[in-house]
């Protein structure tokens, strides 16, 4: 049987309640300004530090070429939901469109740089709730921590400009709102990380759960909370359609949150992006794994948080790594919480494995190869040569990227084959076909393609289960209206017939 902790340790580890001040005995702490001044470029450089692979790259993933297109398709006069559709909220199109706008629409480098802004931001809201709950020197570890720990994952998934990375200020903003009983705010941060990618809902679990204990109108701090989370989201509703904005941000994804066909794919993938931030976190997970086998750390507002991230991560039954940047977050308060507790030393221990561990992710996105961008640079080529800039195309595939590397329109307004086929992530069973798409999609998509043929058809799929001798449909078009031209890298060219 585990030794009661000495009554020091005893008052450590229950004094992390809602609206906590500093203990007594801490040191006196800096002034704000001054705290702030110093604290702020330190972050500031290891964010861009940390985010320098991002930069090798024109694209890390789908997702970034899935929101190019989007921006420019928006640019163009689409229109959200209607023209232009995804499954996920509107907020990172939408910058997407402003940062095109502004700097035009050849190079993701806004972007890049808008997200090391991101892990800033949510740097310093860790810091301000950490120094809040532990004092000074808690602030500054939280903020160094997370910035180490933030690159912990496939650099396709950590160094990618894609909706987690964006919906994490708000997150990390709404705990540090509602820590102070500035629950308004906490309401508009969570409706900002909600229209940001939905997972980001989980938030408010400890938003609620520091509302009831705080010791202020309940009633009110409710009343508060609820105007800050619904008037965003009902105003982005109007704004795009409420009955759209439900239907692609809700209701239109229920088969591909079905884990049929897939389990022993989908289940290593989560195996294996677990054991990789456990990695990248190696300097937070042995402090939280401390604290608990001696004292209860009473931080229970953090751990409903990473409770409610990990169920977000379950979530749609997928586990691609980038939904683990969420987690990240709260293990850094709780890793910080504990490391208030353990010996002074130990706090230098988790700077330096985390630096450690940062360092291998740092250079594992700066010479890792990227086969895939490869292809696609190859398809570009060809769909360039082939067709003219008026031209429209259709790649079936799951790299949209192709039409923007190609500045060529798309043929339909469904950019990739999965939300035809619900093909995702390597769903190789039963769930993927014409039936399993997107409620309504094929006949729209066939409108499409026959108000505007494409010049070109290039099947991407290369054996996959969305190819299209499994789909009667697209089989049919491009038997009567289309020749086999060439085959690039796997993929088969059609061009139209005569």
């Amino acid at each position: 049987m585990l030794a009661e902790p000495p009554p020091s340790l005893r008052s450590v580890t229950t004094s992390v309640l809602p609206g906590q001040r500093r203990r007594p005995h801490d040191p006196a702490p800096a002034a704000p300004g001054s705290y702030w001044r110093r604290l702020l470029p330190v972050l500031a450089a290891l964010a861009l530090l940390t985010r320098l692979p991002s930069f090798r790259h024109p694209l890390w993933n789908p997702d970034e070429g899935y929101l190019a297109v989007q921006a420019r398709l928006l640019a163009s006069g689409g229109t959200l939901y209607t023209t232009v559709v995804d499954r996920k909220p509107p907020l990172l199109p939408w910058l997407y469109e402003a940062a095109f706008a502004l700097c035009g629409d050849g190079s993701l480098g806004p972007l890049r740089l808008a997200a090391v802004a991101a892990q800033l931001l949510t740097a310093l809201a860790l810091a301000s709730t950490a120094r809040r709950r532990w004092g000074d020197r808690a602030g500054r570890a939280a903020g160094v921590l997370y910035l180490l720990a933030s690159v912990g994952l496939n650099p396709e998934d950590a160094q990618a400009a894609t909706f987690e990375v964006f919906m994490l200020p708000f997150t990390a903003a709404a705990v540090r709102c509602a820590d102070r009983g500035q629950f308004g705010r906490a309401g508009l941060a969570v409706a900002g990380a909600c229209l940001t990618k939905q997972t980001g809902g989980a938030a408010l679990a400890p938003v609620l759960w520091l509302l009831w204990h705080w010791p202020g109108n309940r009633r009110t701090s409710a009343l508060r909370t609820a105007v800050g989370l619904v008037a965003p989201v009902l105003v982005v509703a109007l704004l795009t359609g409420p009955s759209r904005f439900l239907f692609w941000t809700v209701t239109g994804s229920s088969s591909y949150a079905s884990f049929t066909g897939s389990e022993l794919h989908v289940l290593a993938r989560g195996l294996t992006n677990t054991l990789i931030l456990a990695a990248g976190c190696a300097g937070l997970l042995p402090p939280v794994v401390r604290v608990l086998r001696i004292a209860r750390t009473g931080a229970l507002d953090l751990w409903l948080w990473l409770t409610a991230s990990a169920g977000a991560v379950l979530l749609g039954l997928h586990f691609f790594g980038h939904y683990y940047l969420q987690l990240i977050p709260p293990l850094v308060l709780l890793a910080t919480g504990a490391l208030q507790i353990l010996p002074a030393p130990r706090l230098a221990g988790a700077l330096r494995t985390g630096a450690c561990a940062c360092a291998l992710f740092l250079l594992w996105g700066l010479l890792a190869p990227r086969p895939d961008l490869a292809h696609t640079e190859r398809l570009v080529a060809a769909v360039t040569a082939r067709t003219g800039p008026a031209d429209r195309v259709l790649v079936w595939g799951i790299h949209p990227e192709t039409y923007w590397l190609a500045r060529r329109a798309p043929a339909s307004r469904y950019l990739t084959a999965g939300l035809l086929t619900n093909y995702s992530g390597g769903r190789d069973g039963p769930q993927v076909g014409e039936k399993y798409g997107i409620a309504g999609a094929w006949p729209v998509f066939r409108a499409e393609l026959a108000e505007h043929p494409p010049a070109l058809v290039v099947d991407d799929s290369r054996g996959l289960p969305f190819a299209p001798d499994r789909l009667p449909t697209l089989r049919r078009l491009l038997a009567a209206r289309y020749e086999r031209t060439a085959v690039v890298d796997g993929a088969v060219l059609y061009e139209r017939a005569g």
